[in-house]
């Protein structure tokens, strides 16, 4: 054995790593289900995602349903209609309280500054209050205990002061409408009558002699006010601030008196206390 092979035996022998076969990986043995019953439960969990978290600085959607808010504020309060209507409520702004006093009817909620460039927001609230049940609102600057308390005793269902975060404000619109919500809206129904003149408050139906008579809204509500106070004089500053809350002027209640006379076909039904009012007369 030559030298060269009995060194070779000597040595240790390393062994020389092999490369593993390559493998193309192959998915388990298994049926995928269909597309068509995967994608429903994908859906499915997508949605439940959105709605139990939602995404940063989404704003959750308002847990009532809306409702028509007037805003009356002096500054048009285009900032707190925004707000409003981004919480789901139909929101319209005036600026003036004799506009508020034409636009209230439509509304479920008055938010009412006191602060106004035509008329002070306290008799506005008490022309809303004395012939309307709608919940009013008090949002203004004024601080001072005692013009809370004014404003309490002028009608307002709460008295808010600026600034007012809108959660805070949303709150209060939700509590004032639990309150009032159960309150009936008028007064109970009546059935006046004065010899040949029959008027049912209820209905709003007004009848002569059996014969029925067509009054418009303001119409009925001026004779409907004469009614509830028989053989006693009505000043004409209350008939305005309670049939159209002191936004109109003295010949308006003279037009509607006129108009009513001849649409109960006598002028006797309403008599002319001159220098003072009206009063309900016989015909």
């Amino acid at each position: 054995m030559t030298q060269v092979h009995a060194q070779a035996l000597l040595e240790p022998q390393i062994p020389v790593p092999q490369p593993h076969p390559v493998h193309p990986v192959r998915p388990p043995v298994r049926e995928a289900p269909p597309l068509r019953e995967t994608t429903p439960l994908r859906e499915a969990s997508l949605r439940d995602v959105l709605t139990t978290a939602p995404a940063p600085g989404a704003r959750p959607a308002p847990t009532v349903s809306g409702r028509r808010i007037l805003v009356v504020d002096g500054d048009a309060g285009e900032t707190l209609v925004h707000q409003l209507r981004r919480h789901g409520h139909e929101c319209v702004g005036v600026r003036c309280g004799s506009t508020a006093l034409q636009a209230y009817e439509n509304a479920d909620m008055v938010l009412l500054d006191l602060e106004l460039p035509d008329l002070d927001g306290l008799e506005v609230c008490r022309a809303i209050r004395s012939v309307s049940r709608v919940p009013v609102i008090i949002v203004t600057a004024r601080r001072s205990e005692m013009d809370c308390v004014l404003g309490l005793q002028a009608g307002a269902d709460d008295f808010v002061t600026k600034p007012c975060g809108i959660r805070e404000l949303a709150a209060r619109i939700e509590a004032v409408s639990r309150r009032t919500q159960w309150q009936p809206i008028s007064r109970p129904a009546q059935q006046i009558r004065r010899g040949r003149l029959h008027i049912d408050t209820g209905s709003r139906e007004v009848a002569v002699d059996g014969v029925p008579v067509t009054l418009t809204r303001k119409e009925f509500d001026l004779l409907c006010l004469l009614a509830q106070h028989p053989d006693t004089v009505v000043p004409r500053k209350q008939l305005l601030r309670q049939v159209w809350g002191d936004s109109w002027s003295r010949r308006t209640v003279d037009t509607h008196v006129s108009s009513v006379r001849g649409k109960l076909g006598d002028s006797g039904w309403i008599v002319t206390v001159r220098g003072v009012g009206f009063k309900l007369g016989t015909a």
